[in-house]
């Protein structure tokens, strides 16, 4: 995956993966139709040994782009995200999440690095070349600060609240 790639594929994902915890029980009612879109992780880049499929069902965001008084461009995007299901491809086992509330505050910084705040509930995709080294895909419900640099590579700058192992959940 080229650089340009990665960063669209990875900035799609952290802006519109955006989920509320639900358990082990998934939705009340499955959703209805096929799912808007399916993004599939080749194994060792989200999840440890597996491949892992996300399905999504709808989602709303608005996104406010903004220069601030120091001409540094900022977007920020609020809204609910999709209603997902992950799948570990060769297992079968899947977890499922409902939408909910999320923004994702960026910040595009002069050196061509990214300063990202997430709050609400959000999935976050660490791939190996990331700090922390993927690959791991976690669900927080609560509030993350990621920086970006110029190659796409995250870096974990603070964390709190709950956070759920997606991988572990499909891992059987």
């Amino acid at each position: 995956m080229n650089n340009r790639s990665k960063a669209n594929f990875r900035v799609l994902t952290v802006c519109t993966v955006c989920a509320l915890l639900v358990g082990a029980r998934g939705w009340a009612a499955q959703p209805s139709g096929p799912p808007d879109w399916v993004v599939t992780f080749p194994a060792d880049l989200a999840c440890a040994g597996f491949d892992l499929q996300i399905e999504g069902w709808n989602g709303k965001r608005h996104d406010r782009q903004f220069t601030d008084k120091n001409g540094t461009l900022r977007v920020i995007s609020a809204g609910t995200g999709a209603a997902l299901r992950y799948t570990n491809v060769q297992s079968g086992a899947t977890f499922s999440t409902k939408s909910s509330g999320a923004v994702d505050h960026t910040i595009f910084n002069l050196d061509g690095s990214q300063t990202k705040t997430l709050t609400g509930h959000n999935v976050v995709f660490m791939f190996p070349t990331d700090t922390p080294p993927g690959p791991s895909t976690t669900l927080y419900a609560g509030r993350v600060v990621l920086t970006i640099d110029p190659s796409f590579n995250f870096t974990v700058e603070a964390e709190s609240g709950k956070t759920t192992d997606i991988c572990a959940a499909v891992s059987q």
